[in-house]
């Protein structure tokens, strides 16, 4: 339906006065505004003056990563630039977003716009703002009742992608690096061995080629499906990299990374695998964006991994952390539990990764708690595993079907209550597992826990 420019204006005008309300109410204002302009005016992205560059960051995993990283450094060499970094990544967080770099008419006060945007809102914005530059990290299996699988997605993604978009794209993701093939593209990846990953994971959601129906014959495989394959029957299989991690030393915290202008050396921003494909793909859409690569390479010196997703701290000797290990994401809770094992010293593990409004509001499909690999858990390091939540029993027989001991389980049906269940003298580090919606509760156990070793063992 397509509204008048003066349903827009009255729309704009209202929504404005809304935002400063809100900010004086002391509210962040990243959804409610773009939820009030789609309400009063259905076209409204349509007809907000739109950035001169549009960069979009898609993808399953690590895409608000990516988009903060990418952020950080565009601020550190002085872009003035729309971001959604602490908002929405679905259509109302993109109209707050940009929303708050206009004026009280809907002009754009920037050139550049950094947006993480959701797989499945694509159809809602792209027709409105099609990107210059997409960048879109990985596609795999999440969210089963709203995404089924990763090949819907990326049909979703290509009956959106315009012609003139250039792709930014993960070499060895041969779901995501086939995205609009017509299109102008350059891939990345990482050439070496990583060294703190392992491949046998209990699904791939690309195992036969997808022109003929032949199995692909894998050179490697990092985890799940992400590595370097090709077809025997014809001639569909992985590109070449434009940009790679060639070599990763953790001792030293370094890794090389080959470009298009030469071979440098960066600050790894962590040890787990997925944080090194999210630095080279924001380190090649920083290139592709027009920035130096020592430009770069000086800001990643600053850079960390955002202490939402991954907090650290030592107490009374042992290492207390939070580890972001989104609920109805198998691949995401995988490559947490894989980094867990790799990790030196003795485990302890405390998961509290179920989805909230599922929990509160619907019925959850758990078909994804059972393609998650606990068997990365079963392993000696790991001393003791708390299971907490509504779903606390069916995460219990889960474990049990990945082998892990009985006597290493415990169950808790509520959150909050979890720090109560933990022995803190089994082990050196103790990794609370959390969702994006359940942070505060995470939070909450992670004082408890905090509170407890300072004062040397006892209950909070």
């Amino acid at each position: 339906m397509k509204t008048s420019k003066v349903r827009f204006y009255v729309t704009i005008s209202i929504v404005k006065i809304a935002t400063k309300i809100l900010k004086l109410l002391g509210r962040n204002a990243t959804h409610l505004p773009g939820w009030m302009a789609n309400k009063l005016c259905p076209d409204f992205l349509g007809h907000l003056e739109k950035p001169e560059r549009l960069v979009y960051i898609t993808g399953t995993n690590g895409k608000t990563t990516v988009s903060n990283l990418t952020a950080e450094v565009l601020k550190d060499n002085g872009y003035d630039f729309i971001n959604n970094a602490s908002g929405s990544n679905v259509s109302e967080g993109v109209i707050s977003a940009l929303l708050s770099k206009s004026s009280f008419f809907g002009k754009s006060k920037c050139k550049l716009a950094i947006l993480e945007v959701d797989e499945r809102y694509s159809p809602l914005i792209y027709p409105y703002m099609p990107p210059d530059y997409l960048l879109c990290t990985n596609l795999f299996r999440d969210s089963y009742k709203r995404n089924a699988h990763a090949e819907f997605i990326s049909s979703v993604l290509n009956s959106q992608i315009p012609k003139h978009t250039k792709l930014i794209l993960n070499g060895e993701d041969l779901i995501s690096n086939h995205l609009a093939m017509g299109n102008e593209r350059c891939y990345f990846g990482i050439r070496c061995p990583d060294g703190h990953s392992s491949s046998d994971n209990i699904i791939k959601d690309i195992v036969a080629c997808p022109n003929c129906g032949a199995m692909l014959k894998y050179d490697y495989i990092r985890y799940n499906h992400i590595g370097r394959a090709h077809c025997p029957n014809c001639d569909f299989g992985s590109p070449e990299m434009d940009y790679s991690v060639e070599k990763i030393d953790y001792e030293s915290q370094r890794c090389l990374i080959r470009t298009p202008d030469g071979t440098y050396d960066f600050k790894l921003i962590g040890n787990n695998v997925t944080d090194i494909y999210n630095m080279i793909a924001a380190i090649s859409l920083l290139s592709e964006l027009g920035l130096k690569m020592p430009q770069i390479q000086e800001s990643f010196e600053k850079v960390k991994v955002a202490a939402s997703r991954y907090n650290s701290e030592m107490v009374n000797g042992k290492e207390l952390i939070m580890n972001l290990a989104k609920g109805q994401n198998p691949i995401a809770c995988s490559r947490v539990c894989d980094f867990i094992q790799h990790e030196p010293g003795t485990k302890t593990v405390v998961c509290m990764v179920d989805d909230y409004f599922d929990a509160k509001e619907t019925s959850e499909n758990i078909a994804w708690i059972f393609d998650i690999d606990f068997e990365f858990l079963n392993d000696d390091s790991v001393k003791q595993i708390v299971l907490t939540g509504a779903r606390n029993a069916d995460y219990h027989l889960r474990l049990l079907m990945a082998g892990i001991p009985e006597e290493k389980i415990v169950c808790c049906e509520k959150e909050v209550d979890a720090a109560d269940y933990v022995d803190i003298l089994l082990s050196d580090k103790i990794y609370l597992l959390y969702d994006v919606y359940t942070l505060e509760y995470a939070e909450k156990v992670y004082q408890d826990l905090k509170k407890r070793l300072e004062e040397g063992g006892e209950k909070a």
